[in-house]
């Protein structure tokens, strides 16, 4: 062998791993950034879960290591750790094993070793074995354990669900712009704190006048289930009024049309919304509830009850509800709000009581069971989570 052959070798061995390393980025970053369908075939549901595993099991680590900075106050005085290592514990079993057999098996090699990657990061950096001890409680914070937590439990419940009772049976997890919708929810989730310190702020000083003491404790008086469905009640009709606001009012509607934009009904498509729309509703929806003062034990359940409703409501699931779909929201009900048929436009604007919308005259009349389409009417919004957070701020064609 020639002097020249053994250097060309040698060139192409020491090339190799960097090419690699490039067409693992470059797939990578490909599955993050398109917009469709993933289908089950060639192993790309199981890659994108090992994907999705690794990269919640390295901030989990992180967040063992940071605490006081990565994780939400509210949450971690009532976390049992014992409990959190063992699903940090399975979640890498299961992301490093699924990534394992794809790669042994040559299916999608290039995504499964940078999941695989990811797994052995979060086991250099400690795993399930990171110690936690003591520290500073009152720290500015990213809510990077609720992004995970809920992510988590968000996917086991719901998707279960959608399986189990569909409304439309052919439907994949990963639809057409689940990207898009999945950034959302990263980022509603993450600036959690910051989003929940304006809230408080607002309301305040904006309402704080307003608070009457003896009325706050005759309102917290009241018996628990009683107490909970007039919170309901109270929520439901300022988010009525608020929600129908971002439909009758031109400006508003530039925000709101972000979450109208979405064109396949499921769990994750209500995480589409734009963040200053998110941060006024909330005002809206809280502000009496403060000033009528529910007690807390009433407040963790309404947050309880809003959260999975804010879900269900838009996922792809199909029950019979019978009289009950007049009385309370239903993914059936909700999901004419998100269509864009003719008799569905502007109509259906509950939040948690259907009834509401029977009152005031703005529920859906139609004679056909489902809608035929969803998104705004038009499809003029663009794709992808940062020029949805600009499109408002556009100028708008006539």
């Amino acid at each position: 062998m020639s002097k020249e052959t053994r250097r060309d070798i040698a060139r192409r061995i020491a090339i190799a791993p960097v090419r690699r390393a490039e067409a693992v980025v470059d797939e990578t970053r490909e599955l993050l950034h398109k917009s469709g369908e993933l289908s089950p075939r060639k192993a790309m549901v199981s890659t994108a879960i090992a994907l999705s595993l690794g990269f919640l099991c390295l901030l989990a680590v992180m967040a063992f290591h940071f605490p006081q900075y990565l994780t939400t106050p509210d949450l971690r005085h009532k976390y049992s750790v014992d409990v959190l290592r063992q699903v940090l514990l399975g979640g890498l079993l299961v992301a490093g094993g699924l990534s394992l057999a794809n790669v042994v098996l040559g299916r999608r090699r290039n995504l499964n070793i940078a999941a695989f990657v990811l797994v052995l990061a979060a086991v250099a950096l400690g795993g399930s074995r990171v110690p936690v001890g003591e520290f500073p409680d009152h720290t500015p914070y990213i809510g990077l354990d609720w992004f995970i937590l809920d992510l988590l439990g968000s996917t086991l419940l719901f998707v279960v669900i959608e399986k189990l009772f569909p409304l439309y049976k052919g439907q994949s997890v990963f639809r057409f712009e689940w990207q898009t919708d999945m950034k959302h929810f990263a980022v509603n989730h993450f600036i959690v704190g910051l989003a929940l310190l304006i809230v408080n702020f607002l309301i305040h000083h904006a309402f704080g006048w307003l608070v009457n003491s003896d009325f706050q404790r005759m309102v917290a008086g009241i018996h628990f289930v009683p107490q909970l469905l007039l919170c309901i009640l109270v929520a439901d009709l300022a988010q009525y009024w608020t929600h129908r606001a971002y439909h009758e009012v031109p400006f508003l509607w530039r925000f709101h049309a972000v979450h109208h934009s979405v064109k396949t009904m499921d769990w994750l498509a209500g995480s589409r919304q734009h963040m200053l729309e998110l941060i006024f509703t909330r005002v809206c929806v809280l502000a009496p509830l403060y000033v009528l003062g529910f007690s807390e034990a009433v407040m963790n359940a309404y947050i309880i009850v809003v959260g999975f409703q804010a879900v269900f409501n838009h996922a792809n699931v199909h029950l019979p509800w019978g009289p009950l779909k007049y009385v309370i929201v239903t993914p059936d009900f909700h999901h004419w709000h998100h269509a864009s048929d003719d008799e569905a436009i502007d109509r259906n604007y509950a939040a948690h009581y259907a009834f509401l919308d029977y009152l005031f005259g703005t529920a859906v009349k139609s004679t056909k069971t489902f809608p035929e389409k969803y998104g705004v009417v038009g499809d003029y919004m663009p794709d992808g989570f940062i020029r949805q957070q600009l499109f408002p701020f556009r100028r708008q064609k006539r």
